[in-house]
């Protein structure tokens, strides 16, 4: 299938549009600005829910529109639409046009051309009919039932969506790109003896189409991850609280980067001076060998594209190298206003919002550390396996996230399940306290989705194991 003819076929001529006309109009509206593009957008997504037995919940929604933005020093005009007609993008190019005076005389060049591919352009929609689907989020309940008598409820969901876009520049700047997205996601809900109850969950999925997800041995396999951590959760206790060392696993423990360091390291922060690292370029802002990457060209995953959504294509970006600040993630505006060049990190949520610097798959590189080796060197710490909800200040990095698997760690080895730990700290210091970094990197399964400005992106994150010296814990019991 051809981005470019499928996308032809969605948005211009029984689609809505006139290309010649609209490649006019895109050249009339840009003309006096710095940068711009009309972004043309059709959807299609999915859900069902299980839960207790029973679907309780399927849906299926399509969309299309446009968003035309005009860029002019710092000045942006945007307009969008859900209908893709000529009256409507003529009352957008009339809207953003009113920025063009403050044009700074900068243009932003165009990205390179790249054929590259990094995903499948089928809709996996389409592939695998209702009752497949439904049938295997049933067998999924069944199957959790049966592994274990302590088993009271079983949640489980399918989503996936289908998202075909077109960019147009000055010029004829014209790239197109056809993107899938599926996850499946399992909770199991145990109960003990004595009334107790705990959850577990495990989700995975990419840019990939159903067809692995419901494959009998890849969903046996969530359960029983979901099903393991919930009896875990079961035998847990009290969670410490101070200051001790703490040793993060490997994997989705890498979202306390994303969020506590990654935010920080966009260049919309950096620019205006309100990140915590904005004067830090070229200088040493974590521990020798702490290696920070974020790729948007890893295929198959969550958090990759094949081109932005400003029509850049995406990269292999090093933001942190052997603990030297090294870059920022940049969409166009931004590296145009700080004479750098754009990353391909320019993403937006859907045609009604305008791009922002975002991170795309984001991780620690390996180290040289032996995992055990790494557990054996502490007396007594945190062992954070799994985390569930955060917070954090972009501008000071100061975080708080929720660890929803812990142990302790007991003279160097892996104690009791603890139960209410909480990670708090401030993410640039954090990475001057990593002491060991392991060999044993390993990315999240297919499950990130980061807010910023209102808008969501699917992202992945990653790390090896990892120490960090000394990390206030909050939990309910006093560390020893």
């Amino acid at each position: 299938m051809s981005d470019t003819i499928t996308t032809d076929a969605l948005f211009f001529g029984a689609g809505g549009l006139d290309r010649a006309e609209t490649a006019r109009m895109v050249d009339h509206a840009l003309d006096g600005s710095d940068d711009g593009e009309l972004f043309l957008e059709y959807r299609q997504s999915e859900s069902f829910s299980l839960d207790d037995g029973r679907i309780r919940g399927a849906s299926f929604d399509t969309t299309q529109g446009f968003g035309l933005r005009a860029v002019s020093g710092e000045a942006v005009g945007f307009a969008h639409a859900s209908t893709l007609d000529q009256g409507a993008l003529k009352r957008a190019v009339e809207t953003v046009r009113a920025v063009r005076g403050g044009a700074s005389g900068t243009v932003a060049l165009p990205p390179a051309a790249t054929n590259r591919a990094l995903y499948t352009p089928d809709n996996p929609l389409d592939r695998i009919d209702f009752t497949t689907k439904v049938e295997t989020l049933s067998a999924i309940d069944a199957h959790a039932r049966s592994r274990d008598p302590k088993v009271v409820q079983v949640m489980a969901s399918l989503t996936g969506s289908w998202q075909a876009v077109r960019i147009l520049g000055a010029g004829g700047r014209d790239v197109s790109d056809l993107r899938p997205l599926v996850r499946l996601n399992v909770s199991v809900v145990v109960e003990g003896a004595n009334g107790r109850r705990e959850t577990g969950s495990h989700g995975l999925g990419g840019r990939v189409g159903y067809d692995g997800l419901l494959e009998e041995s890849t969903w046996k396999a969530a359960v029983e991850e979901a099903l393991r951590q919930a009896l875990v959760n079961l035998e847990s206790i009290d969670a410490p609280a101070g200051e001790m060392p703490v040793v993060l696993g490997p994997g989705w423990p890498g979202i306390l980067l994303h969020e506590a360091i990654g935010h920080g390291l966009e260049g919309d922060g950096n620019r205006k001076g309100t990140s915590a690292f904005s004067e830090g370029l070229g200088k040493r802002v974590a521990a020798p060998g702490v290696t920070i990457v974020d790729d948007g060209t890893i295929a198959d995953r969550r958090g990759s594209l094949s081109i932005d959504d400003e029509g850049t294509p995406t990269a292999r970006t090093v933001i942190i190298e052997d603990g030297i600040l090294t870059g920022y993630l940049q969409d166009r505006l931004n590296a145009r206003l700080m004479g750098m060049k754009p990353t391909g990190n320019g993403r937006r949520q859907s045609y009604a919002h305008h791009p922002l610097p975002r991170m795309t798959n984001t991780f620690m590189l390996a180290g040289a550390d032996d995992p055990a080796a790494i557990l054996g060197s502490v007396k007594r710490g945190l062992y954070a396996v799994n985390f569930g909800g955060g917070q954090v200040d972009t501008t000071s990095g100061k975080f708080v996230f929720s660890a929803s698997e812990a142990y302790l760690i007991e003279n160097g080895r892996i104690g009791a399940p603890v139960k209410g730990a909480t990670l708090i700290g401030n993410g640039p210091d954090v990475l001057t306290r990593v002491s060991m970094v392991g060999n044993d990197l390993a990315l999240d399964p297919g499950i990130g989705t980061c807010g910023k400005e209102g808008q969501g992106v699917p992202v992945g994150v990653g790390q090896p194991t990892l120490k960090v010296d000394s990390l206030t814990v909050g939990g309910t019991a006093v560390a020893a």
